[in-house]
């Protein structure tokens, strides 16, 4: 069975966001845009882990956590917010969240950082395709014998493309994943950076990112 995430935003972008990476991960999500309708769904949803917002009208994370845990429910829960001060962060906790995730925020760290919270087997910090290898944790690549030098955007990309080999992705869902909610911009900035790193990956033999006409971008070792 798949775990039940329920996301609160008053944001309909980060939920649609927030839901879709966590669709794409195998996990069922329900959603609420207030709190008010949170508080309901967390008795008629059952979730397994909830994802706050703080910033919301009428009713604020922090009330809806402090009603949520007033009445019993021990679910998880990560605030992911745009108010980052310390003061805040110590505010929540005390509350009895979770975790606490500043707005922009990376997708895979939350994704991690729902899998983690939910008792998930922790994926291996080196990532292997043929002779490519990342570790993911010291941020090295190797090509065989060749260390290969990456930015943090091209180094956030390949990593999503490794934890996804063989699968085809869309500009769209590479989007969501490496660049943050808040981008608005061309998205034909992904098939500027996968150029970059055919540049700096696939000089030689197998090459390893290939692009599905029409649909988007694979790593994968045959041709």
């Amino acid at each position: 069975m798949s775990h039940r995430i329920l996301v609160v935003d008053d944001e309909e972008n980060i939920r649609h966001l927030v839901q879709s990476a966590l669709r794409f991960e195998g996990m069922d999500t329900a959603s609420a845009a207030n709190g008010r309708d949170a508080i309901d769904l967390v008795r008629e949803y059952r979730p397994d882990l909830i994802v706050l917002d703080v910033m919301m009208p009428n009713l604020d994370g922090f009330e809806v956590l402090r009603r949520l845990r007033h009445s019993g429910t021990a679910t998880p829960v990560i605030f992911l917010t745009a108010r980052g001060e310390f003061d805040d962060r110590v505010r929540g906790l005390t509350e009895g969240a979770t975790d606490y995730i500043s707005k922009p925020f990376s997708v895979a760290e939350l994704i991690l950082r729902i899998r983690l919270r939910l008792g998930d087997a922790v994926p291996s910090t080196t990532l292997r395709c043929a002779d490519l290898e990342v570790d993911t944790k010291t941020m090295i690549v190797r090509r065989g014998d060749c260390r290969v030098e990456l930015s943090k955007t091209e180094f956030n990309l390949l990593c999503f493309l490794l934890r996804n080999t063989g699968r085809v992705l869309s500009r769209e869902q590479i989007l969501e994943y490496v660049w943050t909610p808040e981008y608005r911009g061309d998205r034909s900035v992904v098939d500027t950076y996968i150029s970059y790193l055919r540049k700096k990956l696939d000089r030689g033999d197998p090459k390893l990112i290939h692009t599905v006409r029409g649909v988007g971008f694979c790593l994968r070792a045959e041709s």
